[in-house]
């Protein structure tokens, strides 16, 4: 088929969810391309839009001679809504005879070059069939990054691009983004299409491509200027790296630097908001006395801590009376709101806690610590009372396994490196630069732990940090590191369990349907026993406060 004369030569595909700010600029860019405005045409994807992006962008197109075509997008992330464009436009391509058409994407937020379709195309007509261009932060947006994020982002952009020139040593940058990303109508289809994945489609595409031996032409000519904003739409990619790496200059804490008499300070500046401590204990006789003793003890005689209250499970071992010689106030698990029963595990006990402590400021700590200091708990309030618009402090610190006279650096902490972070860095990538999300140790403002649910076990750790996340973003978050901690360490095969709870209250926060109906969890080893790992889940405290019934919510 000849091409007809007014038949594009390329399509340019836009995805874009609520961008009334910059798909003006976007197209703006379009608009002066070198090549003649009848050689392209543009396919906006509106995806989920509730703002004023389609009107702009079709005002915009008509005043600056653009041709433009608004598809309706599924609603379901970036890649589904870039491949309709694409399709799309192969569709369009096809139907013209451009089989070596061009099919190009950016990104509402990104600004290309003015001979970014020119030089793609002549890419295309020396035989190129996948071609990635150059992506630079926009100035003026990366300008007001912390000086430590830009740092970190040429760092890794020199180990990527290390990585690349291994396989390409012609490559002109290390970037395969669908910022700027061109391909063939024929290497398109031959492909199959763009992946459907919510986010990363590129990164699945340049797996596609490599797979089908098509070569990656990574063109330093084709360029774009993408916005630095770490509120971008997708959820993965450029805006999300970017938020966590402006988190991690901002809201990350040392203990080190809070010392009690500055803190005492910080804390009657602040209105000397009261600050309650809840230790849940079980079987800590050897280990309760000394946290209190020399963790809690000089804050609190330093006047910050109003009470310090132990949680006991029906220890067995005078776990109580050394908690209440200690200063502690000692309350039974099983006796706190004993209409729900008996206590179904630690988060169960934390969550009971709250209903009978009033302090503005919570700090959960361990029982079971052979190492503890008073930095332990200073480094998690300092945090909140330093900066008032913090919701939770997370502990973090480095983890040591210790095994007889033998202790392994680092090799602590198993259910978060092989559980934990592997789900967060999937499925909740703003988490992902926590160092210890399972930490037990941890403060946080009355008035967001109260609104929020509380798995009864193991979970309850990674659940409040998902739910404060989507309750009060990121910034809001923070991690104070504590130093070196050795905690008991439970034998291999009961981590499965604790496992299984961290996945099941994960998956209780997934989009879609969930598949925790139930916590059974088979032991091969016991001849195949099956027990039981309580998925429940107890409903924000102040349901319970306001005198409605408060019902546990079962997976």
């Amino acid at each position: 088929m000849t091409r007809a004369p007014d038949a594009p030569l390329s399509v340019v595909v836009i995805p874009a969810r609520d961008e009334e700010a910059t798909i003006g600029d976007c197209l703006a860019a379009l608009a002066v391309q070198t090549i003649a405005p009848t050689q392209f045409e543009v396919i906006l994807v509106a995806d989920g839009c509730v703002d004023r992006t389609v009107e702009f962008a079709t005002a915009g197109a008509a005043r600056l001679g653009l041709r433009l075509t608004v598809l309706q997008g599924p609603g379901a992330g970036t890649g589904p809504a870039r491949r309709l464009g694409m399709e799309a436009a192969a569709e369009r391509l096809e139907a013209a005879g451009a089989h070596r058409g061009l099919i190009a994407t950016t990104d509402a937020d990104s600004v290309p070059s003015r001979e970014w379709l020119a030089h793609q195309l002549a890419h295309l007509a020396n035989g190129a069939e996948v071609i990635a261009g150059r992506i630079e932060l926009d100035h003026e947006s990366s300008a007001g990054l912390p000086a430590g994020v830009l740092r970190r982002r040429e760092h890794d952009a020199r180990r990527r691009m290390r990585e690349v020139a291994r396989i390409d040593p012609d490559a002109g940058h290390h970037h395969f983004a669908g910022a700027s990303l061109g391909v063939s109508v024929e290497a398109y289809r031959r492909v199959g299409g763009l992946a459907m994945t919510p986010a990363l489609e590129d990164e699945a595409f340049a797996e596609q491509v490599r797979a089908n031996g098509i070569p990656i032409l990574r063109a330093a000519d084709v360029r774009v200027q993408t916005a630095a904003r770490t509120d971008g739409r997708a959820r993965r990619g450029l805006s999300v790296d970017l938020a966590v790496s402006a988190w991690r200059e901002r809201r990350r804490f040392v203990a080190a630097d809070f010392d009690l008499r500055s803190l005492t300070a910080r804390w009657a500046a602040a209105g000397s908001p009261a600050i309650t401590v809840i230790v849940p204990a079980k079987e800590c006789a050897a280990t309760v006395g000394s946290v209190l003793e020399t963790t809690v003890r000089p804050v609190r005689e330093a006047g910050l801590i109003d009470d310090v209250v132990v949680v006991d499970a029906a220890s067995g071992d005078g776990t109580a009376a050394i908690a209440e010689a200690s200063g502690a106030r000692v309350l039974q698990q099983d006796e706190l709101c004993p209409d729900l029963g008996p206590a179904h595990g630690k988060g169960d006990a934390m969550w009971r806690a709250l209903q009978v402590t009033a302090g503005e400021i919570v700090c959960f700590l361990d029982a079971d610590t052979s190492d503890p200091d008073p930095g332990h708990l200073l480094g998690l309030i300092g945090p909140l009372l330093q900066a008032p618009e913090l919701m939770l402090v997370k502990g973090a610190f480095d983890r040591p396994f210790r095994t007889g006279t033998v202790t392994l650096a680092g090799e602590g902490g198993r259910v978060t490196e092989l559980m934990a972070r592997p789900l967060l860095n999937l499925h909740f990538p703003l988490l992902a630069g926590f160092v210890q999300p399972l930490a037990g140790e941890f403060a946080g403002r009355r008035h967001l732990l109260e609104e929020l649910p509380f798995p009864v076990g193991y979970g309850v750790e990674i659940a409040l940090l998902i739910d404060s996340l989507e309750r009060c973003g990121l910034d809001a978050l923070a991690e104070s590191h504590l130093g070196t901690r050795q905690n008991r360490h439970q034998p291999l095969r009961s981590l499965g369990e604790m496992a299984f709870a961290v996945l099941a209250a994960v998956e209780q926060r997934l989009d879609g349907p969930r598949s925790v109906t139930g916590g059974q969890f088979l032991r091969p080893w016991e001849d195949g026993a099956v027990v039981r790992v309580s998925v429940l889940e107890r409903p924000p405290a102040r349901t319970r406060a306001s005198g409605r019934v408060a019902q546990g919510i079962s997976a």
